[in-house]
């Protein structure tokens, strides 16, 4: 059985969408076995729902739940949490190969340092969301929000993240590696974009192409786009927001005439695709690139579809060996240039 910790009481629709997702991510994958972690009264409740294998399911019970607003360094004290609590299980059993949460941002991040650790040589974990393109399938943006200053070192060590989670969890065996800037031409951006390039094209393990624009992270050749967490989140939010724009004004028009409603019976199946192709939900979530185990960051509306997504990634992610690969990929590098340009005074 592949082990999978949930936390079960994190998101707005907690503990509705976690369960029911975890419920059904029973049913795609036979291998699996998920560990609820929360309040067991209330999973309990919301299990008497569904008929499922109670052989393949436990509950870890927590009392205490962290709060989107809880200052994530005070957060991850709270050991009786079920973010917190899940964390140290996946920790300390060796059997457990993930954890997924729509939980806080902060505090997912803070107790995956602290409490499951680093990869041997990654500095900073990136939050990396696989982003729909326009050749029907993925660009994984690295990073999208957990580290909003950084050194050109550290983009460096996400363009080799964002390789190996390439090759581990959407089976890409020669990823394209682009620098996100405000130009394609090499002399374009701020001294950390310019200074970035630099080493990114005598980086060892990767095919960079060069820097690319916010365009091409759906619409342009490049597997892996390399950002800092500001402009990256920047970036997100700007394109998840141009998509529901899209979908609306769109159902908006079909609605608006007779003629229109009738030409949507002859399109309903292309648009069907379309918007297939544009759910920014269908990986589950944001994977937390360079911890030692995969842990996944599900927005915090999630339904129980994006947490059954977010299971069927992690799940990927682990029989794609992502960790083993991370750590190929560090070690056919200069590690004392990480050494040196890293050091930020921690």
């Amino acid at each position: 059985m592949l082990k999978i910790i949930v936390d079960a009481m994190g998101g707005d629709n907690a503990p509705f969408a976690p369960v029911k997702g975890a419920v059904d991510a029973l049913v795609v994958d036979k291998e699996l076995y998920i560990i609820l972690a929360g309040r067991r009264q209330e999973i309990q409740a919301e299990l008497s729902k569904y008929k499922y294998d109670a052989s393949r399911i436990e509950i870890l019970d927590c009392p205490d739940v962290i709060g989107m607003n809880d200052i994530p360094t005070e957060a991850v004290k709270r050991r009786q949490s079920s973010l917190m609590a899940a964390f140290w299980l996946l920790k300390k059993q060796e059997d457990i190969c993930a954890l997924v949460t729509a939980g806080s941002t902060g505090a997912t991040i803070v107790g995956g340092q602290l409490i499951l650790g680093r990869i041997r040589g990654v500095k900073r974990p990136a939050l990396c969301p696989a982003i729909p393109n326009s050749r029907g399938g993925s660009t994984l943006l690295v990073d999208c929000g957990a580290n909003a200053e950084c050194k050109p070192a550290m983009l460096c060590q996400f363009a080799l993240l964002g390789a190996a989670y390439a090759k581990a969890g959407f089976n890409i065996k020669a990823p394209k590696i682009g620098l996100l800037n405000n130009g394609t031409e090499e002399h374009k951006g701020d001294p950390l974009r310019q200074e970035t390039y630099k080493y990114l094209k005598d980086l060892q393990g990767i095919d960079f192409i060069g820097n690319v624009e916010g365009r091409d992270i759906m619409l342009g050749d490049v597997d892996v786009v390399v950002s800092d967490g500001f402009s990256g989140n920047v970036a997100l939010k700007s394109m998840e927001g141009c998509g529901k724009l899209v979908l609306g004004v769109l159902k908006k028009e079909i609605s608006s005439s007779l003629k229109s409603k009738i030409g949507y019976l002859f399109m309903r199946k292309a648009l069907k695709r379309m918007r297939a192709q544009l759910d920014f939900e269908k990986v589950g979530g944001a994977l937390l690139l360079g911890l030692k185990k995969p842990v996944v960051k599900s927005h915090g509306s999630s339904k129980p579809v994006t947490i059954t997504n977010a299971i069927a990634n992690a799940a990927k992610i682990h029989r794609g060996g992502l960790i083993a690969s991370v750590e190929e990929n560090l070690k056919e590098v200069d590690l004392n240039f990480f050494a040196e340009n890293l050091n930020d005074g921690e």
